[in-house]
């Protein structure tokens, strides 16, 4: 019979951090093929109880289940790109005035420029046309690269929805695979690692999905308020950007003053767009964040930055999209292995109100 060997705790975390190191280096030289894996693995889970719903109470066959599960997840997703594309031939049909009311509000800021940081606005001019001729000079290899981009973004497309739809069919497939992996009398750890993802990564997904659809009601009513047209299709534009951490609200707010120039090109304007934006964000990191999200996944804020810039480095938007779920998986598994259990709870957003040194009383004889 084999003794399990005790390592000192030095040698352990050498082993935790080269295995993490493997880990990363694997995703970073490999993220072209592993990133539409792992979104269609949380695509998988968010359809799995229509699919299991369907597979147990309607006797569906597992296929059939899982193509309706795909129909049902590709007609949402083309049903909103409808709409926006709708609406964005609203936008197109008032290119005049928003070249027009883009021309005003570029004056305005040129006479600020000028009456604030004495620069003249024929020395503007000049700089602004020899970042023109720059960017001209750039611009067809930035077209090539960008429809480089799309195809890549539509094979990914189509190779996710293969995944998906094998990830759904192959479940139990994937889990006596795990349990040949694991030794029987640890199978119920294993059952409740496995049970805990699902639930994890299905409660952290359709939080985003309540934070998306709560930003974009907040942000249509504000630019209603302040008489923004086509508010709606703007609110909705800045809760789906809204999704990407950092760089999707600034782009959203670009998004929403350009189209405001369909109506007035004035700087009360565009201030008002700005404050909205602000107040939602707020709102956003303030109260939505930590109640809908981190109540979920469990991870603290500074984890949580750490691993969103990681997966950004490593990835681009889709390794910060996949930073949170991926952080929740590795809690759950460190949570319920006594020796990375320390680590698990490094993790968490449990933070004691205050911690007591226990000291062992050293007791001398005389």
């Amino acid at each position: 019979m084999t003794r399990p060997i005790t390592l000192p705790f030095y040698a352990k975390l050498s082993f935790i951090l080269v295995t993490l190191i493997c880990f990363a280096f694997i995703f970073c030289i490999g993220k072209d093929i592993l990133t539409p894996i792992l979104m269609a693995f949380l695509f998988a889970v968010l359809l799995l109880p229509i699919f299991t719903f369907l597979n147990t109470k309607f006797k569906f066959p597992r296929h059939l289940a899982a193509i309706i599960c795909l129909i049902i997840f590709i007609s949402v997703i083309v049903g909103i790109l409808v709409f926006i594309s709708y609406q964005v031939t609203y936008i197109a049909n008032d290119f005049e005035t928003i070249k027009k009311n883009a021309n005003s509000f570029i004056l305005e800021i040129h006479k600020f420029i000028r009456e604030n940081f004495q620069v003249s606005i024929g020395d503007q001019k000049k700089y602004l046309d020899s970042v023109t001729k720059d960017s001209v000079k750039t611009g067809q290899a930035k077209l090539g690269s960008f429809i480089i981009s799309i195809s890549d973004v539509l094979l990914d497309s189509t190779i996710m929805i293969v995944y998906t739809f094998l990830f759904l069919i192959y479940k139990e497939h994937f889990k006596l695979f795990f349990a040949k992996l694991i030794k029987q009398e640890n199978h119920a750890v294993l059952q409740d690692i496995l049970s805990q993802i699902k639930v994890s990564i299905n409660n952290y997904i359709v939080s985003l999905i309540i934070e998306m659809i709560v930003v974009s009601v907040l942000t249509s009513l504000g630019l209603w308020i302040i008489g923004i047209k086509y508010f709606i299709l703007l609110g909705l534009i800045t809760g789906i950007l809204n999704l990407i951490p950092y760089i999707g609200i600034t782009i959203a707010g670009i998004i929403t003053i350009l189209a405001s120039l369909t109506g007035s090109g004035e700087i009360s304007v565009i201030t008002g767009i700005l404050i909205v934006n602000i107040i939602v964000q707020f709102i956003d990191n303030n109260l939505l964040v930590p109640l809908i999200i981190n109540s979920k996944v469990e991870i603290n804020a500074f984890v949580s930055i750490m691993g969103i810039i990681v997966g950004g480095a490593a990835a681009g938007i889709a390794g910060m999209f996949l930073a949170i779920p991926l952080l929740a998986i590795l809690k759950i598994i460190f949570d319920r292995i006594d020796s990375l259990s320390a680590c698990g709870y490094l993790m968490g957003n449990h933070v004691p109100r205050k911690f007591v040194w226990r000291k062992r009383k050293i007791t001398t004889e005389n």
